[in-house]
């Protein structure tokens, strides 16, 4: 099997391409919503007697899909969409502001009336970056069906933004069948616009329907492409368990594989089948929104005109960067991976 490269000039190349960058990205955008606590000031309720914490900050940040975006915009991608829903509520507003921050248009993130904003609220120790320091996590989400009405709208913004750029990445993300932005009928829809606009990039990850594309490049982990539902902590999939049901589920969805394997980084299909080392990173880490950062870096590098295996080191590269960040969601900026690939080249 091939082993990845990528050169510094190589690199130089693609970085100079990303502002060029057009791409829009369909899916849920939740709202990352931290809550520092400072301990020192917690209070006993008279009332009944529990811990009252106190919040003296709250950040709050673009979330799921709105994670992929703070990423493709720290890259310099030069025009971003964003396709979806939002509740017409504060997180909303809080979410749409912070999207626009990142010089994203928002016009079809539309405000709907039956739908919440999806939201991760996040209580943390203010004194405590670390993974220990976070408390128990409160989530907000939509659990009925989308509407037909709703579903229109997306179809009809697809429609509109799709001969407007050069990727569309579908964020796939809520577990709750047709409860999200990508329901049965976008999903469906999705892969129409894929066969009809050849010169557009499409690209789906997806926790529970990644099998259900076609025609469409697909970013499934070791254990989604092999079956595994419920992996251990630390479980890894042997190279030669994980590359026939890789060949095999490239041969099903019709367009490139892209197989995240965690630390060890990742197996791409095409031109040929290639594995592509991870950064080994010293010190804590947080892989929160790891995926979602390869996820940008990967994108944004074959739109710049990188090759799949070019894009997977890229992708790589900024993964290792934004697992750096502890509470916070991370980003990697173009002027840190040319050292990041440095140490690559070193461990590989």
């Amino acid at each position: 099997m091939k082993r990845a490269e990528l050169s510094l000039s190589r690199l130089a190349e693609l970085l100079e391409k990303f502002p060029h960058g057009r791409i829009a990205v369909v899916g849920d955008f939740f709202l990352d919503k931290y809550l520092d606590l400072e301990p020192s000031l917690a209070e006993t309720s008279v009332e009944t007697g529990r811990t009252a914490h106190q919040v003296v900050d709250v950040r709050a940040y673009p979330g799921s899909a709105g994670t992929v975006m703070s990423n493709l915009a720290a890259l310099g991608v030069g025009t971003l969409y964003a396709i979806g829903f939002r509740g017409n509520d504060g997180e909303g507003y809080e979410l749409e502001k912070g999207l626009r921050k990142l010089g994203c248009h928002t016009e079809y993130l539309h405000a709907v009336e039956d739908r919440c904003t999806p939201t991760y609220l996040k209580p943390r120790n203010r004194h405590d970056a670390s993974l220990t320091g976070e408390h128990d996590r409160y989530d907000t989400k939509n659990r009925s069906p989308t509407s037909t009405a709703t579903e229109k709208l997306l179809l009809q913004s697809l429609e509109t933004v799709i001969a407007q750029v050069d990727a569309l990445m579908i964020m796939d993300q809520v577990e709750e069948s047709n409860c999200g932005v990508v329901t049965d009928a976008v999903r469906a829809h999705i892969i129409r616009l894929a066969h009809a606009n050849s010169k557009v990039l499409f690209w789906a990850d997806s926790r529970r329907r990644i099998h259900d594309y076609r025609q469409v490049i697909i970013k499934p982990n070791q254990f989604e492409t092999v079956g595994r539902e419920f992996p251990m902590p630390d479980e890894e999939i042997e190279l030669e368990r994980l590359l026939p049901a890789a060949r095999k589920l490239r041969e099903q969805t019709g367009a490139p594989v892209v197989v995240t394997r965690g630390a060890l980084g990742m197996l791409v299909s095409d031109p040929e089948w290639t594995e592509v080392p991870g950064v080994r990173v010293a010190g804590e880490t947080d892989p929160t929104g790891a995926g979602d950062s390869a996820s940008a870096g990967m994108v944004t590098s074959l739109c710049a005109g990188a090759e799949l295996a070019e894009a997977a080191v890229v992708a790589n590269l900024v993964a290792s960067i934004t697992i750096e960040q502890l509470a916070t969601t991370g980003v990697a900026r173009p002027d840190q991976l040319p050292e990041r690939l440095k140490q690559w080249q070193q461990q590989s």
